[in-house]
């Protein structure tokens, strides 16, 4: 019982306890006894006596208000720190103060959570133990589609998606950062167009309905004009025992820039169709010219040489053309190869093979370093080093040829030696010059295209010492050895993955109704150059983090400066530590903030006290013509409802009850991290007041005393 409910309790108690003895010594006084203390009890009197009744019942109720005020209040912090171990922070100790007796149950609620966290540490041990295997497993998954070059998605039933890879993030973050448009939740309709996907999304229903797998495939384009190749594969649910159909409860994605082959392809249709066209005119002319000639035999000899002249400049100007087609479609393949980074070793190991098997030629290395990488296109490189062995063989009754492989002025020199004669500097050129044909296989490429196309060279020398000839090509050595495309590094592969976003409730689903646990979450803090929005003062840093499904993915985070196009006054720069110098050549507060609106978009967005992020955000609306409609917590309420006995709810003292560090304190982005932490760990002692759906916690935030601040 509180304290004021405990001294007006025992006032009651007390004016009913002398009402009840001056019953019992009415009821026995006799009749003339009662007429005495009747005229003793004149109004003037009786006043008097009430008043010395009520001024003992408030004394005894002060006195007991007194004595219980302080257990009260101890009783209530012993209860919030009771609560604080058992949801939030299991290293919570909680303070000796008040009177003897409760400091003897806080001493108690140590030790038991003392106990609890050895409880605690030996569960967590059991179940690291125990999930070893499933996280191997997951580890497995995440090493296989993190690292692929494919770029993969994988989505719910409502399009949101739960899995995503490098190399979905690099192609999707063109031309865009990837993270404002792509993230763990988020609905994919903001990459590919809702219409193009709920039809797939249709057609796979009906394969799943079939109990087949085959997918579907479609072309789409995106809004920055590229074309995406599609193929969705159909994730469905497990039967169980009751005999419940299988229903489709997400899919895959595998995604493919075709834009630059989708216009090689229209390319060479457009140059095909030309040829086709302009060589039907000219075919015309040649026949009608040779059926005259046929057909008169008895033709003068002047109008027989204007016909041979028709048909010979007809067949020169096709053959022209054939050529001028020819040495564009060359360049066609050359833009479209793609160059793979691989070892060495396993180039010439590609090439010995086709040599040995096509021209039955013995090769041999002569001296390799297994440690240089190539970013080469193996095919027509192997191509053209069996070309030349080809010649060799048909020209000079070559025997065999070796390989020798080194570095030098960071490129590769790869070396192709005979035995042999000398060959001529003319022979050379033209080997180079010709377009491969060896083996029953033509191509229009030479081999100087080729290592034109790889940025290298190509020349012939002869060793007189040694009597051997080579051809030594120059070729680029991989930037990185690490066998795999180079990418810019990404977090860590978990916050790829959440595969328990498929039992989300509807996205339809109102979000006051919704858990907190459930909801997608935007953290935000901003910087500003002083602290009055209406004065004039502006952002200059925004920094955010996303929440999925009560894991914070620190993956994907907004962070950028804003130039204020004002000057900065000396005491914002000794908070935050933004110099005018860090802000000049910014993006504009009209750049960033149609930036973050997209990155926050359909999620909840948190602050600690967010009216001061959320003021500064309005006031930037009608420059920007950006609007956040969206609900809003904020940490600093939020605390106040759980930890209605503590006085300060800063951020500092909020993160210090919880157990969370404070890194990268007054930087946007470090804040936000610091705010995500504490939001975490606010929800389940949210859920211990029987709070757990967004409209509750909106609700208990307006009736807590901070909630005067207004957005």
């Amino acid at each position: 019982m509180t304290g004021p409910r405990a001294a007006v309790l025992v006032a009651a108690v007390a004016l009913a306890t002398v009402a009840s003895v001056c019953g019992v010594i009415w009821a026995d006084l006799q009749p003339g006894d009662r007429r005495a203390v009747a005229e003793l009890l004149t109004p003037p009197r009786i006043g008097l006596v009430a008043l010395f009744v009520l001024v003992l019942a408030g004394a005894v109720g002060a006195l007991t208000f007194w004595l219980v005020a302080p257990g009260d209040r101890a009783a209530r912090r012993i209860a919030e720190g009771i609560r604080l171990v058992a949801h939030a922070n299991p290293a919570h100790r909680l303070p000796f103060t008040g009177p003897a007796e409760w400091q003897a149950v806080a001493r108690a609620a140590n030790e038991l959570a003392g106990e609890r966290s050895k409880l605690l540490l030996d569960f967590e041990a059991a179940a690291r133990d125990a999930t070893a295997r499933v996280e191997e497993e997951r580890n497995r998954l995440a090493a296989l589609i993190s690292e692929l070059d494919q770029s993969v998605l994988v989505c719910n039933r409502e399009g949101r998606v739960l899995l995503y890879n490098a190399a979905a993030a690099a192609l999707i973050g063109a031309p865009a950062k990837a993270s404002e448009v792509l993230g763990l939740g988020r609905s994919v309709f903001g990459i590919i167009d809702r219409a193009v996907i709920l039809h797939a999304v249709e057609a796979m229903e009906r394969q799943v309905e079939r109990d087949e797998r085959e997918g579907t495939h479609f072309v789409t384009a995106t809004q920055d004009g590229r074309l995406l190749r599609v193929q969705a594969a159909p994730v469905a649910s497990a039967a169980d025992e009751s005999g419940a159909e299988r229903a489709l409860t997400g899919y895959v994605l595998l995604l493919a820039d075709i834009t630059a082959p989708a216009a090689a392809d229209a390319k060479r249709a457009a140059l095909f169709q030309g040829l086709v066209e302009a060589s039907r005119a000219a075919l015309a002319n040649i026949r009608a010219a040779i059926e005259n000639l046929t057909g008169h035999p008895d033709m003068n000899a002047a109008r027989r040489g204007q016909f041979t002249t028709i048909i010979q400049d007809e067949a020169v100007r096709l053959s022209d053309r054939l050529h001028r087609v020819t040495a564009q479609l060359t360049e066609g393949l050359k833009v479209g190869w793609l160059l793979e980074e691989m070892r060495a070793e396993d180039l010439l190991t590609l090439a010995r093979s086709r040599i040995e098997r096509r021209t039955g030629l013995k090769t041999k290395l002569e001296a390799i370093d297994p440690a240089i990488w190539l970013r080469v296109d193996s095919f027509s490189l192997a191509q053209g080093l069996a070309y030349v062995a080809g010649r060799l063989q048909d020209e000079f009754r070559v025997r065999e040829v070796r390989f020798r492989l080194g570095e030098a002025g960071g490129h590769a020199q790869l070396d192709i030696l005979w035995r042999g004669p000398p060959m001529s500097s003319e022979t050379a050129f033209a080997w180079q010059s010709e377009p491969f044909t060896q083996g029953g296989e033509d191509s229009p490429l030479t081999l100087a295209q080729v290592l034109e196309r790889h940025g290298g060279e190509v020349w012939y020398q002869f060793d007189v010492a040694t009597q051997m000839a080579y051809f030594r090509l120059l070729l680029p050595v991989a930037a990185s050895h690490a066998g795999a495309p180079l990418r810019s590094v990404l977090p860590s592969r978990p916050e790829f993955y959440d595969f328990d976003l498929f039992s989300r409730s509807p996205a339809t689903d109102a979000q006051d109704e919704q858990t907190l646990d459930a909801l997608s979450f935007t953290v935000l803090d901003t910087e500003t150059t002083g602290l009055d929005p209406a004065g004039g003062d502006e952002i200059i840093a925004i920094g955010g983090v996303r929440i999925v499904n009560g894991r914070l993915l620190q993956g994907e985070t907004f962070d950028s400066l804003v130039d204020p196009k004002r000057s900065l006054p000396p005491a914002s720069v000794a908070v935050h530590g933004i110099t005018a110098e860090m802000l000049a050549g910014q993006p504009t507060i009209d750049q960033v903030l149609p930036r973050f609106h997209r990155f926050a978009e359909d999620t909840v967005l948190v602050g600690h006290n967010a009216a001061f992020d959320m003021r500064f955000l309005q006031q930037s609306e009608a420059r920007t013509g950006v609007r956040f409609e969206q609900a809003v917590l904020d940490t600093l309420l939020l605390s106040a409802v759980v930890h209605p006995a503590h006085a300060s709810h800063s951020l500092e003292e909020i993160a210090t009850r919880l157990g969370v560090g404070v890194v990268g304190r007054h930087t946007a982005l470090g804040d936000a991290l610091v705010t995500a932490e504490i939001f975490l760990r606010l929800i389940p002692l949210l859920a211990e007041r029987g709070i757990s759906t967004l409209g509750e916690a909106r609700a208990a935030s307006q009736k807590t005393y901070y909630a005067r601040l207004k957005y």
